[in-house]
């Protein structure tokens, strides 16, 4: 019986070492309370400059510095009601606390909503001209000549406080998504033979990965049904969240949701047709792979549920500690430092919430604000993929790490854009190195495995998870009214594509794979993963063969949270986006890792 089978603890029964230290945060629930009324007591005071800051240079420091000491402590009187959920999501008292400061967030941005739109009236000639005699809006620089490229989209303060109002009940939808997932939906237990195995959102892909084919078969159309059975409502509160994109898009007259997603980081939306062109161009190196992993596996056909399969019997397992070892050794090339800090937040620090238990929201995350630890949710089981997730994780976590120690609080918001670079290049350089120092075969099989895993999660799954936004969106922006069917069915055809031939599609389980992605609440967020993925490996290469300046030049990116455009950023770190090269690049890298395979199931014995 693997780990993943054991019976999941309730949270009490998590060892503290291996829990996130909230304690850092907040020393307990009646600080966070306290710092909570402070907050909401603070917020008139900022309220009452309005109409202020066309005054003097002297009154728009004063409110931008009051404004970015309130979001600061906001962030982290957000993030710790968000953790403390997200770790035990039937702790009724944390699901109140999250509700409340949604909507503390809420009245803040509403109350704020009066600072763009003024500095916008004070003209960009004149901001200019303050910049060089106050000294306190010197760092503002960048945030300014982003606030003009914008100004066609920032409305007059009143439509600002309104948006800023609608932004709780907006977003409500993504909330009622976690609940109804992660808390509301039961799961059949997989089932081989006369053995039975719970399933939960935590175990889920842990199962995915057991070597008895009906524990995953059994485990995966478990899972898929749960949703298929709630398909309307799933349907709805995706089609609530769509519809939100396009209410934000036209009311800041943007002529898309595309559009919407991408200008405020600059990013043209070429971009992300380029990476779906491109995609869909190598869309035959994923067939190929299908095809070997189908060998591999000794199977006469292959179907989603065995994309997950372990490729060896003896697949490798490894403690937290040895993995936290594995990581800080792969990421050698980026310095001491580097290292040192990661090695202690994992294993002194609590940045990591470490275990599964009952009732932890699925998947994993990185969180925190600028003060605190860069922490992180996860639900490591002692494989080589939780290595990975671990890994991809703590990309996230030095990212904030730097980019917090390096930047004001203005820059500290870097994009998901630029996130998913640092979350997968952890992976990469990683990976790199446990190929060049574990020989051993079963090693190299589960390595494989993990950067299969990896690439298919992020460079299969959310390129095709994008066009399905992209259709759905538009069929809105026509003024269509898609329903859960219409959806599953265009999902199940996209999947039927990125199979092609080699993998046998159940179309009402592929079909229903959107409801199953908490991404999608994001506006154009799931392409970023792929883009991400793309530079992380151009850039760990660079790293890998470039030496101290590449190391550098990727340590400048990771400092510097959005003080740049992203764009731009990357380019300095040695990577462009807005051409084919970098996902092309990609795609090399996973042809390279399919002939790695055929090499071992071809010739075993070396």
């Amino acid at each position: 019986m693997t780990d993943t089978q054991i019976a999941i603890p309730p949270r009490s029964e998590i060892p503290l070492a291996y829990q996130w230290n909230a304690e850092s945060v907040f020393p307990d629930r009646e600080a966070w309370e306290a710092e909570y009324s402070a907050i909401a007591a603070a917020l008139p005071t900022l309220g009452a400059l309005a109409g202020h800051l066309a005054e003097s240079p002297t009154a728009l420091a004063e409110a931008l510095e009051l404004a970015y000491s309130l979001q600061e402590r906001l962030q982290r009187v957000y993030f710790y009601a968000g953790m403390c959920y997200a770790v035990e999501l039937t702790d009724t008292a944390a699901e109140t606390m999250n509700g409340r400061a949604q909507a503390l967030a809420a009245q803040a941005s509403a109350t704020a909503s009066f600072i763009e739109p003024e500095m916008i009236a004070i003209g960009n000639a004149t901001l200019l001209k303050w910049l060089a005699t106050e000294p306190r809006l010197t760092i503002y620089a960048q945030y300014i000549d982003n606030l003009f490229r914008q100004q066609a989209h920032v409305r007059s303060p009143e439509v600002e406080e309104v948006l800023g109002l609608a932004q709780a009940p907006l977003t409500a939808a993504a909330s009622i998504y976690d609940v109804l997932t992660s808390n509301d939906m039961k799961f059949a237990a997989a089932r081989s033979g006369t053995a039975t195995t719970p399933v939960a959102q935590s175990s889920r892909l842990g199962l995915m990965r057991n070597p008895d084919r009906e524990i995953r078969r059994t485990a995966w159309e478990s899972f898929s049904d749960a949703h298929l059975a709630m398909k309307n409502t799933l349907a709805n509160t995706l089609s609530t969240t769509i519809r939100r994109d396009i209410f934000y898009a036209r009311t800041r007259r943007y002529d898309s949701a595309l559009e919407a997603a991408l200008t405020p980081i600059n990013v043209p939306v070429e971009v992300f047709h380029t990476l779906i062109d491109t995609f869909k161009r190598n869309l035959p190196t994923w067939h190929r792979y299908w095809a070997v992993r189908r060998r591999a596996l000794g199977l006469s056909d292959l179907h989603t549920y065995d994309i997950w399969a372990p490729l060896t019997t003896a697949s490798p397992r490894m403690t937290y500690e040895q993995a936290v070892d594995y990581i800080c050794a792969g990421m050698a090339p980026l310095g001491d430092e580097y290292v040192s800090t990661l090695r202690r937040g994992c294993l002194e620090q609590r940045w990591v919430d470490v275990l599964p238990n009952q009732a932890k929201v699925g998947g994993a995350f990185s969180g925190g604000s600028k003060g605190t630890y860069p922490f992180i949710m996860m639900s490591y089981t002692h494989e080589l993929e939780s290595m990975g997730v671990l890994a991809h994780e703590l990309g996230h976590s030095m990212h904030s790490y730097f980019t917090n120690r390096e930047q004001p609080m203005v820059y500290t918001d870097y994009s998901l854009f630029v996130a998913e670079v640092a979350s997968n290049f952890n992976q990469a350089m990683v990976r790199a190195y446990l190929f060049d120092h574990v020989p051993d075969r079963n090693f190299q099989l589960g390595l494989i495995g993990e950067a299969m895993d990896n690439f298919h999660r992020y460079f299969f799954i959310m390129p095709t998870l994008a066009r399905f936004e992209l259709e759905f969106h538009e069929r809105v922006e026509r003024g269509e009214s898609p329903t859960a069917d219409d959806l599953n069915t265009l999902m199940a055809e996209l999947y039927a594509e990125g199979y092609g031939s080699e993998v046998t599609i159940d179309r009402g389980r592929d079909g229903i794979t959107w409801a199953t992605f908490g991404h999608l609440y994001a506006n154009f967020y799931v392409f970023q993963y792929a883009t991400g993925i793309s530079a992380a490996n151009a850039l760990s290469q660079r790293v890998l063969t470039g030496g101290a300046s590449a190391a550098a030049d990727y340590l400048g990116f990771l400092k510097a949270g959005s003080s740049r455009y992203p764009l731009d950023v990357l380019k300095s770190a040695g990577v462009d986006l807005t051409t084919p090269q970098p996902i092309e690049q990609a795609f090399a890298v996973l042809s390279s890792l399919v002939d790695r395979l055929e090499a071992l199931i071809d010739y075993p014995v070396q």
